[in-house]
Order: structure tokens, then C-alpha cells, then sequence
């Protein structure tokens, strides 16, 4: 009889150990290329970190750009990880809050860069807004329709969250109405100080937007957007805290990438002629957006289409909302003027892109076809842009 509470009391405390022990191993897993074959890509850190110091810059730049790939696909897998133990909404949330750590990162570098360099301003400028825009057409358009024909292949039709559509609608249409009253009013007669003035106004009050839909979201109608479909069922394979340290050094990794890769963007459109605009509008957020492509495109196939969704276009309402208002505000603080004011071709797109995931969002199903001619319209955009 006495037996039994002292095996109780064994079996509680080597369970702990046996589940912290799995989850290392899977951890360690997680790095091996023969579980996933862009772990490759890792050899190009230091590849990356060696060019970047013999001043090879060009080969820094490609090199590091490959780099972010793998970077941010381990992200998406801590987030993924994250995910399933906090549900859809935070999950979302979080997995686009550090996919769009890329974009923050390197648009951050890239007006420091112009702060410090006048020389280089012009470009830094255009590359930042380029890969804000990027970014959104990028999840808007690319992810998003990866996601819809990967799930729709898998599970013919699917469903997702009407309510959530709805509003992730109307934050895309308040988000291209901050995009585009700008360039109305400088074509309209206003001048460059006057544009720059309402940018800054502008970004505030997109701040603001931002932090009510959220409040909205997660917390005062959080009931309104759990998902009404469940996909297949997951258990975790890596424990909380370790999610949370591949979640973190994968980050700082990409940070440093970034760095690399702003210092050397210069000398690559210098030396091979690639237009500015490409590569802030295609190139960077492709790389960027690499966890985005990875784990939206994954949960859409096991199903989860509310969190696949959620990943896409909230990433895209996030850089709209929160990520271009704080380039602005930080351009600000730097000397920098950065307005909210994109040529004419971008802002169309962008709003050729709003109008496509309004019309996907419309019926609350999916199905392959729509992901096609989201993925369509997003390659007419890169060959433009590629012109340009």
C-alpha cells in the first residue's frame, strides 16, 4: 500500500524530464536538414557574416537575403508551435507580429542608414517604402493565395470566420484610404511640407486604429472571432519555453542578416542595375515573408483556415497599420522625411490587391481557383515592377 503514493510521487517527477527531454530533441530536430531541406540555407550565416567583413558586398547581399529564409521559417515553426497552446487569434497575431519583424528591422536600418549618409538617402527612402508596400502585396496576394490552393487542393472548399472577414475588410480599406488621401492631396496642389504634415498626422491616428482593433479582437469581442472549423488535431512538439527560445534566436539571427543585407543593397543595385523598386517591392518581402509563406501555406493545409488567414492579412494590416506609421514616426525622429506618399503604380497595386482579398473575403469560403487569381495578379505586379 505504501508503494503506490511513492510511485505516484516518481512517475511526477520524471514525467517533466521525459517531456523537457522530447521537446530538446525535437528542438535539435527542427535544425537538420534532413527534416527540412531549406535548413541548408543556414550554411549562408556565416557565408554571409564572411562576405560582409572581407567587404564582398554584392555576394553579402545575395548571401544574407537566402540567409533570412530559413531564419524565418524557424520563426513560423515557434509561432506554429505557440499557436496551438493559445489559440488562432493570439496565434495569428503573433506568428505576423514576428514575420513582420524582418520588415521593421530592415526598414529600420535602412532610414538610419540615410540618416548617417546623405549620399544614400534617395535610395534608402525608395527602398523602404517599396518594402512596406511589398510586404502587403506579398501577403495579400502571394501568401494568401499559396494558401487558399495548398488548402483547397487538400480539402476542395473552405470555410472561415465571416465576422473576422468583415473586419479585416474594412481594416484593408481604411488602410489603403491612409495610402492614398496622400498622394490625392499632393496632386491636388498640396505641397511636399503639406503631404509630409498629414503623413505624420496620419500615422498617429493609424496607431491608434490599430491598438482599438486589437483591444476589439482579443479582447471586448474576442467571442466573435474563434473559429467555427476545426482542423486536425496537433500536439505540441516542443514545450512552451523552448518555442519561445527558437522564437527568439531565430529573431536576433535575422536581425543580423538584416544588417548585412541594408549595408549592401547599395553596391547590388549599383553593380547588377536591379530597379530599386524591385527589389523593395519583390525581392525583400519574399525573403521577409518567408515564415508567412511557410506556415500560412501549412495550416491552410491541415484545415485551419481561420488561422492561415489570420496570418496573411492580419501581417498585411499589420504593416499597413502599425509597421508603415512607425517608419514614418521614426523617419521623423531620425531627420528623415519618409511621407506616406508611394508612386502611382504602387499605390495601385495595393489597391488592386485590397480589392481582391475583399472579394475573397466576401463569402467566407475559398477554394483553389481564387488562390490562383490572387497568385496571377501578384505576378503581373512583379514583371511591372521589374520593368519599371
Amino acid at each position: 500500500m505504501n508503494c503506490i503514493p511513492g510511485d505516484a510521487v516518481m512517475s511526477k517527477e520524471t514525467l517533466p524530464q521525459d517531456v523537457h527531454s522530447k521537446s530538446f530533441r525535437s528542438l535539435i530536430s527542427i535544425f537538420h536538414p534532413g527534416e527540412n531541406k531549406l535548413n541548408w540555407l543556414l550554411l549562408l550565416l556565416p557565408v554571409s557574416i564572411y562576405f560582409s567583413l572581407n567587404h564582398q558586398l554584392t555576394l553579402a547581399f545575395f548571401s544574407s537575403m537566402l540567409a533570412i529564409a530559413p531564419l524565418a521559417f524557424l520563426m513560423g515553426k515557434a509561432t506554429e508551435e505557440i499557436a496551438i497552446r493559445t489559440g488562432e487569434s493570439i496565434g495569428g497575431l503573433l506568428n505576423a507580429t514576428f514575420g513582420n519583424a524582418v520588415e521593421m528591422i530592415i526598414a529600420g536600418m535602412a532610414l538610419y542608414a540615410a540618416s548617417t549618409n546623405p549620399d544614400i538617402l534617395d535610395t534608402m527612402v525608395t527602398v523602404t517604402q517599396a518594402s512596406l508596400i511589398g510586404s502587403i502585396l506579398g501577403n495579400l496576394l502571394l501568401v494568401l493565395g499559396l494558401s487558399i490552393v495548398w488548402g483547397g487542393i487538400r480539402h476542395n472548399e473552405q470555410s472561415f470566420s465571416r465576422v473576422g472577414g468583415e473586419m479585416n475588410g474594412a481594416l484593408l480599406v481604411i488602410a489603403i484610404a491612409c495610402l492614398i488621401i496622400p498622394s490625392a492631396m499632393h496632386h491636388s496642389g498640396g505641397t511636399t511640407e503639406d503631404v509630409l504634415n498629414l503623413s505624420r498626422a496620419t500615422a498617429l491616428i493609424m496607431l491608434i486604429v490599430y491598438g482599438c482593433s486589437l483591444l476589439f479582437q482579443l479582447k471586448t469581442h474576442s467571442s466573435m472571432f474563434e473559429s467555427s472549423e476545426h482542423g486536425e488535431h496537433e500536439e505540441p512538439e516542443l514545450s512552451l519555453r523552448d518555442s519561445w527560445i527558437l522564437l527568439l534566436t531565430a529573431t536576433i539571427l535575422v536581425g543580423w542578416m538584416a544588417h548585412i543585407l541594408v549595408h549592401s543593397l547599395e553596391e547590388a543595385v549599383t553593380e547588377y542595375a536591379i530597379p530599386e523598386l524591385f527589389i523593395g517591392v519583390i525581392l525583400l518581402p519574399f525573403f521577409g515573408n518567408a515564415a508567412e509563406h511557410f506556415t500560412a501555406v501549412l495550416v491552410a493545409g491541415k484545415g485551419k483556415m481561420d488561422l492561415s488567414m489570420s496570418i496573411a492579412i492580419g501581417s498585411s494590416i499589420q504593416i499597413a497599420l502599425f509597421v508603415a506609421p512607425v517608419m514614418v514616426l521614426l523617419g521623423w525622429a531620425l531627420g528623415v522625411n519618409l511621407p506616406l506618399e508611394f508612386g502611382l503604380l504602387e499605390t495601385a497595386a495595393t489597391f488592386v490587391a485590397v480589392l481582391i482579398t475583399i472579394a475573397i473575403l466576401n463569402d467566407g469560403k475559398t477554394n483553389w481557383l481564387e488562390g490562383v487569381l490572387a497568385l496571377a495578379c501578384y505576378t503581373i505586379l512583379g514583371i511591372a515592377f521589374f520593368f519599371m
